[in-house]
């Protein structure tokens, strides 16, 4: 077992880099790099040397752009080398997480991440718990009472909200919960009042339950309908097996059947999810923080692809798939620690 996930380690690295050279490739042949941006924005000022107006048919290229301009900008955003070299000199900067400064901010990769964490943490690792600690129960539950009322009922009210786009059921809370025509209950959107800091511990904690509330909703409501049919059709799956017929004919209690030995072989497909706990840190949607007013890693993401800020775009793809190979491998201990039957050798 051990051999096995050392020999996962060992193969991280390689894919890691694999990806980061795939990304780095594409984002730095994509047109409307960053020098073509700042020519731009030169040209708005009319500070471009070349001479040439503000509005002159040139611009958005670098056309009419002097040689001492372009070779200087080469050298600020670091274009002066060819590509392999640049490369090499980033992953060798990563050693030391140097993921270089971004273009747009002028501050530090690393910094400018770490800004947008607390929004995109806070609603990650909530809605995670949320999900799980309201999914396994209700599925449960929903297996036990399949084919009642109940099950058909919950079923239909889980689709009604998994086939509704998150985007839009967050506009609809929004017009029916936050003021538009009908109930004004929970703000538009933002993470806090103005008045925060001068609030209570008590008084801090509501005012964050009274904003996280809709945009939770949206973030949660995907992954807990298929959460909850999962669990429920698993643990279906596991009380129609020999086993458990075994355990009835024996006496065994329902309760003691379902909960002891049906569910921890039913948990086995759930616990596939719980490896990307670690993606609750980059947790983000352009859409729903756009909407809400929330300043979080997806915008983020969307600001930097639309700059060309290249350093930012490699250090949120580096992260995230390291977060996201090394959530693979603790989902394998996972499978070992809910069925220790389960051998990777």
């Amino acid at each position: 077992m051990l051999k096995y996930f050392l020999r996962r380690l060992a193969i991280l690295i390689p894919t890691l880099i694999g990806v980061t050279i795939v990304v780095f490739a594409i984002i730095n042949m994509a047109p409307g790099g960053p020098i073509e941006q700042r020519i731009q924005q030169m040209r708005f000022s009319g500070g471009d040397g070349s001479g040439a107006p503000a509005n002159s048919s040139n611009r958005g290229s670098t056309q009419g752009v002097s040689n001492e301009i372009m070779e200087a900008l080469k050298k600020q955003y670091g274009f002066d080398k060819p590509l392999h070299e640049r490369y090499f000199l980033w992953i060798k900067n990563i050693a030391t997480l140097n993921f270089g400064d971004s273009f747009t901010y002028e501050e530090p990769v690393l910094d400018v991440i770490i800004s947008k964490f607390p929004v995109s943490l806070q609603f990650g690792i909530i809605s995670l718990l949320l999900s799980y600690l309201i999914s396994i129960p209700l599925g449960i539950l929903k297996a036990i009472r399949h084919g009642s009322f109940f099950d058909v009922s919950s079923s239909f009210v889980l689709f009604v909200f998994y086939s509704i786009p998150s985007f839009m059921l967050a506009i609809l809370l929004i017009v029916v919960f936050s003021g538009g025509s009908f109930l004004e209950i929970f703000p538009i959107g933002g993470i806090q009042s103005e008045m925060y800091d001068d609030l209570s511990g008590w008084g801090q904690f509501m005012d964050r339950v009274y904003h996280f509330t809709l945009p939770l909703v949206c973030y949660t409501i995907g992954s807990f309908t298929s959460l909850t049919i999962l669990m429920k059709n698993s643990l279906i799956e596991e009380i129609k097996k020999d086993y458990i017929r075994t355990a009835r004919a024996k006496g065994v209690s329902e309760k003691v059947v379902y909960m002891k030995h049906a569910l921890r072989n039913a948990l086995i497909p759930i616990v596939t999810g719980l490896g990307g706990f670690l993606s609750v840190f980059f947790a983000g949607s352009l859409l729903l923080e756009t909407i809400f007013q929330l300043d979080g890693i997806g915008l983020l993401s969307y600001k930097s692809v639309l700059s060309r800020d290249y350093n930012v775009i490699m250090g949120l793809v580096f992260i995230q798939s390291a977060l996201f190979l090394l959530g693979n491998i603790i989902s394998d201990f996972a499978y070992v620690l809910v069925d220790p039957r389960i051998d990777f050798t």
